[in-house]
């Protein structure tokens, strides 16, 4: 069975620094033990940092640093990816990045908590990644269905 590659929004990302209490680091401690693989773009990375630094507690920048260190960086999405991104018609352009990224990396799922952008898409796939929130994607990952709240 192979392990599921997990593509991280820049709000997911954001969580990792913003609260240390979050279940994101769930998340990152079953990478660590090799339950997962996780994956986001240097644009993901960026904007959670940004974010971070706008809106977060004094030391989430310090937090957030550590985060990279679980994530594998993905390469920017290129044309094909892009129009494919596009194509699925998310309603917030800014996030086709985001998608097109996760498309041209192979994951499995994109793990956001975007609901203008993705809400409409939770649970079903776009272009073959299934677009899961952080509770259902630590659920993926552990082998348990998915909840129905």
């Amino acid at each position: 069975m192979s392990v599921l590659r997990l593509f991280l929004d820049a709000n997911v990302l954001f969580l990792g620094g913003y609260s240390s209490s979050s279940p994101v680091h769930d998340l990152f401690a079953l990478a660590r033990s090799g339950r997962c693989g996780l994956v986001a773009s240097g644009y993901a990375i960026e904007e959670a940092r940004r974010n971070l630094a706008a809106k977060g507690p004094a030391d989430a920048l310090r937090a957030f640093n550590e985060v990279p260190a679980d994530v594998m960086l993905v390469a920017e999405a290129r044309a094909t990816a892009l129009e494919q991104a596009t194509v699925a018609a998310i309603s917030d352009p800014a996030d086709v990045p985001i998608l097109a990224a996760a498309i041209q990396c192979h994951a499995d799922v994109l793990v956001t908590g975007d609901r203008r952008a993705f809400g409409r898409h939770f649970r079903t796939r776009l272009a073959g990644v299934e677009v899961l929130v952080l509770r259902d994607a630590l659920r993926r990952v552990v082998g348990l269905p998915l909840s129905d709240s």
